[in-house]
């Protein structure tokens, strides 16, 4: 009988190469490849703010449009990817309502993506949300296209009997496209997860099959990655990683197809 394995995914920067921009509110610059997760780790109160939208619905929307009104009317719901101390998705309405973001930040953002990324499969657009300052220091954008080697991955692991799962900060609208192209089932995925609901997953999975192997590349993997049976650190994107997250990384790999050759050694 053949090991029970899960495989936990994260996706940008995981199974997805990401190109990533923000709108600096205090200089109005558009700055290119951000990490958004750094910036909120470096301060207590922090938060990184998902808009559940489909990006055309964002596009339609009055440039003039206070984004708090937007979140509104439109009712959208928002998600905590990420944050530093206490942070909610109250506090993060709360603090929209007070400041001055409108609509037009945000369509600049999603086409300074799509200017790079022509053929863009994933499109999402967010915010930084300082609940000490009480203010939106940045308004993001990211958008990327799966790894060559992504699909193959996934494939692979299924012939293998290998349970393969979704953990991301992202919304649910963009990581359910992800998933219905590689072929992991719509209830295996877990939208707008923060660093402890990441931990979570991989805990509570560990109660179901024999072995659990975390794949990521963020700072919020960090505990996800220590409390896996095997926690894996892609490289892939190329962006610099911190040294505590690789410190928390059993296995670094390069590409993400790697992680087939994991799982063999298991």
């Amino acid at each position: 009988m053949s090991k029970r394995i899960a495989v936990v995914f994260d996706s940008a920067g995981t199974l997805l190469h990401m190109y990533r921009v923000a709108k600096e509110a205090s200089t109005g610059n558009i700055l290119e490849n951000i990490e958004s997760t750094a910036i909120v780790a470096q301060k207590n109160g922090c938060g990184l703010v998902v808009l559940n939208a489909e990006s055309d619905i964002l596009l339609r929307s009055r440039k003039d449009m206070p984004l708090f009104e937007f979140i509104k009317e439109y009712r959208v719901s928002i998600g905590i990817s990420c944050s530093k101390g206490n942070f909610t998705p109250e506090m993060a309405c709360d603090i929209i309502r007070g400041t001055s973001p409108k609509m037009g930040d945000v369509h600049e953002v999603l086409k300074a993506v799509t200017s790079h990324c022509p053929n863009v499969f994933y499109l999402a657009a967010g915010l930084i949300v300082d609940s000490q300052a009480r203010s939106v220091p940045y308004i993001l954008s990211t958008g990327g296209h799966v790894f060559s080697t992504t699909l193959q991955t996934v494939q692979a692991l299924h012939s293998m009997k290998v349970d393969t799962y979704i953990a991301s900060g992202d919304s649910l609208f963009a990581l359910l496209q992800l998933a219905e192209f590689i072929n992991i089932p719509q209830e295996r995925v877990f939208a707008f997860s923060n660093t402890l609901m990441k931990e979570k997953v991989v805990l509570e999975l560990k109660q179901r099959y024999e072995k659990v192997i975390m794949v990521g590349d963020g700072i919020n993997d960090i505990l996800a990655l220590r409390a896996a049976d095997v926690g894996v650190m892609t490289i892939q994107q190329g962006d610099k990683r911190p040294k505590e997250l690789r410190e928390a990384a059993d296995v670094i790999i390069d590409d993400i197809i790697k992680v087939v050759d994991v799982v063999k050694t298991l």
